[in-house]
């Protein structure tokens, strides 16, 4: 089980971004096809987003942001 940190982490690599209207399932789709071309290992994507912040600090933290709220929202609604 991954947690929301993680989850994001993979979410923040993917080409969504935060003002698609998107869908749980959509959100949750795009993080498990993320996650499989990583071969299931979010540590490559938590290099990519260290990275990110490093390059470009302003805008990380708004897509950090929406990427927590985005897979908080997506994965509470999977589990009820």
């Amino acid at each position: 089980m991954m947690t929301t940190t993680e989850l994001a982490q993979v979410l923040f690599t993917t080409a969504l971004q935060p003002s698609d209207r998107l869908s749980a399932f959509q959100i949750r789709e795009a993080v498990d096809a993320r996650l499989c071309r990583c071969g299931g290992d979010p540590a490559g994507c938590a290099a990519y987003v260290a990275q990110e912040a490093g390059d470009h600090p302003d805008t990380y933290v708004v897509r950090m942001r929406w990427a927590l709220d985005a897979v908080a929202g997506a994965y509470a609604l999977a589990a009820a």
